[in-house]
């Protein structure tokens, strides 16, 4: 375990939770401890690391247990899904009960890009729902352009006891309030500081606080002003701080309430 890098609050006292970073991304190959460092020292405490396949998850897995305030999911992105081997399943949840391991995803259906065939989606996502309920581990869902049948798949498959998450959340208000009634939480990411995101926006002001959740999705999706340039966790602080705004509150408040969420959702230790 890395004891060098503690986490510990920024200049300005924010107590910050990236709930949805992909650290082992080939983005970061040059400077990851550097990243790591800079989210450390912009007061970022904990950061849940997301596996997109078998080897990101394995690899998240692996760097989370250098760092005490770094914690993994492990999880077939549906972009992968056509891909997974024989025996995948059996392989994530050994994964998945290492102590270090917080959720099972990222999981869902992507119909903007359709990269795996729309059957092959919805089956490894339904196996990868079916395993969190059995692990009783959150899940963390991905939902692009697939609202409707994402919703259809929690109808009838059900939540398990864990609950879980829509990462980067791009759906309507109905959708997000069917969401909160089966007992999702929902995470915003920087797209939510973009001008033109005033749908997002106002979904941001309406969520109930106990429910809200930020993230970076880094490397991708950084938030104004850091837009078109590399994301990296310490950059969630734009996300909570344009949140604050919006609904015009304290920072300092929204980073404690979006941190005590994370920590409930994914079992994360109380800081000390």
């Amino acid at each position: 375990m890395n004891d060098a890098v503690k986490p510990a609050a920024g200049a300005d006292g924010l107590v910050l939770v990236d709930t949805h970073a992909h650290l082992v991304d080939e983005a970061y190959n040059r400077d990851r401890k550097e990243v790591i460092e800079r989210a450390r020292a912009g007061g970022v405490v904990q950061i849940v690391n997301v596996g997109f396949d078998l080897d990101s998850s394995r690899n998240s897995v692996a760097l989370a247990r250098e760092y005490d305030f770094l914690y993994a999911a492990v999880g077939v992105h549906p972009h992968d899904a056509a891909r997974v081997p024989a025996g995948y399943l059996d392989e994530l949840g050994k994964l998945a009960r290492d102590q270090k391991v917080v959720a099972i995803g990222e999981t869902g259906l992507d119909y903007y890009r359709n990269l795996s065939p729309r059957p092959e989606q919805r089956r490894v996502f339904r196996e990868q729902l079916a395993l969190a309920r059995e692990l009783e581990l959150p899940v963390i869902i991905h939902d692009r352009d697939a609202h409707g049948e994402v919703l259809e798949i929690f109808r009838q498959d059900g939540l398990g006891p864990a609950g879980g998450v829509l990462h980067c959340f791009s759906g309507s208000w109905e959708m997000a309030r069917e969401c909160l009634r089966m007992g999702f939480y929902i995470s915003l990411a920087g797209v939510v500081t973009y001008p033109k995101s005033t749908r997002l926006q106002s979904i941001a002001v309406n969520l109930p606080l106990e429910r809200l959740l930020v993230e970076t999705d880094c490397p991708y999706l950084s938030p104004e002003p850091r837009r078109g340039k590399r994301n990296e966790p310490v950059y969630v602080r734009y996300v909570l701080e344009r949140i604050a705004q919006l609904r015009k509150m304290a920072a300092a408040e929204l980073a404690l309430l979006t941190a005590q969420n994370a920590r409930r959702l994914f079992r994360l230790p109380e800081l000390t």
